[in-house]
């Protein structure tokens, strides 16, 4: 018998995109254009390839399941730096763990931090609407009750935990909280982490903050928690980040980032991983201590970014409601109806972008607050972002 569980897992939102896109032929004479991944197309640094050659003995051996000395001490100096924490306030062997790549880090936080009942009653997972499907996914295998905030253009963009009622608060388990938020690129601002953390350290919950686009930002280095964590005190109780490689450096294919934050929870999080998680490979480990040392490549990264945002706010300002995103690499674009664009962009314009609706939940009145949207990543050239977007704008 399968688990029941997995009948509550939301609709996963590329096998929608194929089901409603596979049975539309785009224009054959058309190169087709895919916006609806995230998948940075940036080249990645040369230095991957030169290290993963230099250390090509590392193949033949098992990685260690907390990493290596040089991978930890790379992060925790990076983490440090970027946030303006004290001097050895991140330690390496006790707040860091490397995980291969956050995706299933953040689907296996669930299994760390939910417990069967809290407080003799069903949990609850709290997480943005609209969100990163794998949130939906582990909340609802982890046998909890997902707790959709509204983050939408009334709320800037992000969710608000300070608005859910102490009851519900009482049985909270984990809140998935992304800043930069995929897909809107609203950053929060550190009153709003403090905030979310004091409520995490009353109500006894894990504020699991995805920072997986903290690099690529537009004007202002985003806040993080554990820099929240710094001017609150108390260290880093009841608080994880996630960071990865993939966008920071554009190389999602590395499949490498870490888990930093709360020992109490790193320790048994590196216990479960050691069970059930892809270690990530030496050869991988060397390559990442070099990306996570280095800024040069990533001040790249973000000038590219850039000037695409130029590119989006020249031909799209003053239409489908755009904004120049504060962080992150999407586009989050009102069309009235995300599904029917989404359509009419295919078979008009060989353009592939991901409905709104895909990665929201029908909030209590029965309304998804992403129909209206559609997603696009502004992953590819300049010159191809150019045609996508005044072929979005020809087409609707």
């Amino acid at each position: 018998m399968l688990n029941p569980r997995l009948s509550t897992l939301p609709e996963y939102p590329f096998q929608r995109l194929r089901e409603l896109l596979d049975p539309i032929d785009p224009p054959a004479a058309i190169e087709p254009l895919v916006l609806s991944i995230g998948e940075p197309r940036h080249p990645p640094p040369p230095m991957i390839a030169e290290i993963f050659a230099a250390s090509a003995d590392l193949w033949g051996r098992y990685p260690p399941g907390d990493g290596t000395p040089e991978f930890r001490a790379a992060t925790a100096a990076w983490l440090a730096a970027r946030y303006g924490l004290d001097n050895g306030a991140v330690d390496p062997d006790r707040h860091v763990l490397p995980v291969a790549g956050t995706r299933e880090a953040l689907y296996l936080v669930s299994a760390l931090a939910v417990p069967r009942q809290k407080g003799g009653r069903q949990p609850v997972v709290a997480l943005p609407n609209p969100f990163y499907h794998v949130y939906g996914g582990a909340a609802a295998v982890s046998g909890a009750e997902s707790l959709y905030l509204p983050a939408g253009p009334k709320s800037g963009f992000l969710p608000d935990i300070t608005l859910v009622d102490e009851k519900t608060l009482e049985r909270t388990a984990m809140y998935y909280f992304c800043s930069p938020a995929n897909p809107q690129g609203a950053v929060a601002g550190l009153d709003v982490l403090k905030a979310a953390i004091e409520l995490a350290r009353e109500y006894d919950f894990v504020l699991v903050a995805d920072e997986c686009y903290a690099e690529i930002y537009d004007r202002e280095p985003p806040p993080g928690a554990l820099e929240a964590c710094k001017q609150l005190g108390d260290g880093f109780d009841n608080v994880l980040v996630f960071h990865s490689l993939s966008k920071r450096s554009s190389a999602p294919g590395l499949r490498s980032g870490f888990v930093a934050g709360d020992e109490k929870l790193i320790r048994p999080f590196k216990r479960l991983r050691n069970y059930v998680g892809p270690q990530v490979p030496m050869p991988t480990m060397a390559a990442s201590a070099a990306l996570w040392s280095d800024e040069s490549h990533v001040e790249e990264n973000r000038r590219l970014y850039r000037a695409k945002f130029d590119i989006a706010e020249e031909i799209l300002g003053g239409r489908f409601g755009f904004y120049r995103p504060e962080g992150g690499f999407f586009l989050w674009l009102d069309v009235g109806d995300g599904e029917a664009a989404a359509r009419k962009l295919w078979a008009e314009a060989g353009v592939r972008v991901l409905p709104g609706a895909y990665i929201g939940r029908d909030d209590g009145s029965g309304v998804n607050p992403g129909s209206p949207f559609i997603r696009l990543a502004l992953v590819d050239d300049p010159e191809s972002t150019t045609n996508a977007l005044e072929k979005i704008v020809k087409v609707l």
